[in-house]
């Protein structure tokens, strides 16, 4: 049994760009909440072998995805759920005037940075490298 308390920085920065507090994980996935600040556009990426299940906690943002039987927009929102299948191409955007905070369950859990490919997507990207800020300051 695992009980955890809500991280008070973030513990990493995910491939495409978000703040990731990483909540729990087990044998088979893993349970992160990502931050991005508003105007921020992460990199567009796919994933090797994890698929992710997203609910939107606050703000407002944008995510397309691509798989081999199409591709669309959707908008992020409170109360909103998505998937992203393994092999499914992803980019997203916070377009609120809060940060876009989500849940993201990834099953099985997150190997590790190099599951994710960096791709070419709808929007050009802003989204920094590396660790946030306020994990550098700990």
């Amino acid at each position: 049994m695992q009980t955890h308390p809500f991280p008070s920085v973030p513990h990493a920065r995910s491939p495409a760009g978000a703040e990731v507090r990483l909540l729990i994980e087990g044998e088979t996935g893993g349970m992160i909440h990502s931050t991005v600040p508003p105007g921020q556009v992460n990199r567009a990426t796919v994933h090797a072998t994890v698929s992710e299940f997203w609910y939107i906690l606050s703000g407002e943002g944008q995510i397309w995805r691509r798989d081999g039987t199409g591709e669309e927009t959707t908008v992020l929102r409170t109360g909103v759920s998505i998937d992203i299948p393994v092999g499914t191409a992803f980019q997203y955007r916070c377009n609120g005037t809060d940060s876009l905070e989500f849940l993201c369950i990834t099953m099985p859990r997150w190997p590790g940075d190099k599951e994710a490919t960096v791709i070419a997507g709808p929007w050009t990207p802003n989204a920094p490298e590396g660790w946030p800020q306020a994990s550098r300051d700990r």
